[in-house]
């Protein structure tokens, strides 16, 4: 693997990988430090704004013996126009890897063909590869498996993050369904690309819900959308609340990617309830980005 473009891109064995090696650097955090960084520097660049990304890839970084470049689009001459396949030759010649989180995939793709060092994609407007990982994590801590388990996820239907999560079951086999308004559902021709007879789309939150083991929701406008009032309308009725959570399996937990807006996406009971699984989830950002890092490594 030379770079984490998407889950996409991903086999089966190599997302197993990624998380076997993530829970070893978890549960060995603080006593046994492999340094594969050690002298190294990496550039994060972000043209999105960040916490949970941006704070868990430092402290990844420097665990791991390097050391973190935070770059915002208004430090570097991209902010000016600069195009990023000029910003990666030059990058390329002074840093050992770079994550970017920014809006359009391509740029992303570019960077690692035009760098020739390991790049990650920390949020694209495509895909959100580091977040599943983080969250594949999580269900086989709390409920061992993600075999023979059914994940609903509630929301946009063809966000980041459910783009992401339908490439995770095409390749890992479980039961995904995604609810969604039928304006937000993925296109045709993406889910025969997909071709995954596990995933399917409903508008029916209940019946995405039914016998889930998993709840996934995300906000209803990504960054860049903020202020689209006529397509935030078309979620009434898509909150994650207890009503929702009543046709659920026993035992299913909740997870929301972060930050949450309490009465919309997700109910305030819901999301303190679930507290413990959420945040444990936000944490293992660092322990799933860590072990990428690790495995793209020179």
């Amino acid at each position: 693997m030379k770079h984490l473009l998407s889950i996409e891109e991903l086999t089966a064995a190599q997302l197993t990988a990624l998380l076997d090696h993530a829970a070893v650097l978890k549960a060995n955090r603080g006593t046994r430090n492999p340094q594969p960084l050690a002298g190294q520097t990496w550039a994060l660049i972000f043209t999105k704004s960040s916490t949970r990304t941006r704070v868990s890839f430092e402290v990844g970084i420097r665990e791991l013996g390097g050391f973190p470049m935070f770059l915002s689009k208004n430090d570097i001459q991209l902010g000016r126009g600069e195009p990023i396949r000029d910003t990666a030759r030059v990058l390329g010649r002074m840093v050992h890897g770079c994550i970017i989180r920014t809006f359009a995939q391509q740029d992303v793709i570019d960077f690692a063909e035009f760098s020739n060092i390991p790049t990650i994609n920390a949020l694209t407007d495509d895909e959100h590869p580091c977040q599943i990982l983080a969250d594949l994590l999580t269900i086989r801590e709390k409920l061992g498996t993600w075999e023979n388990r059914k994940i609903a996820f509630i929301g946009d239907g063809f966000s980041n993050m459910t783009r992401s999560w339908m490439w995770a079951a095409k390749h890992l086999g479980f039961e995904l369904v995604v609810a969604s308004p039928i304006a937000c559902q993925p296109p045709a021709d993406f889910l025969t690309n997909l071709n995954a007879h596990n995933v399917s789309i409903t508008t029916d939150p209940a019946a995405a819900s039914k016998g889930a083991h998993v709840i996934n929701t995300d906000v209803w406008l990504s960054m860049g959308q903020e202020g689209q009032a006529e397509k935030e309308a078309e979620f009434a009725g898509f909150e994650v609340n207890s009503t929702l959570l009543a046709h659920s399996a026993p035992g299913h937990i909740v997870l929301h990617c972060l930050p949450a807006y309490r009465g919309k996406e997700i109910s305030a009971e819901v999301l303190e309830l679930h507290a413990d699984t959420i945040f444990q989830q936000a944490e293992n950002r660092l322990h799933a980005q860590k072990a990428i890092l690790c495995a793209l490594a020179r």
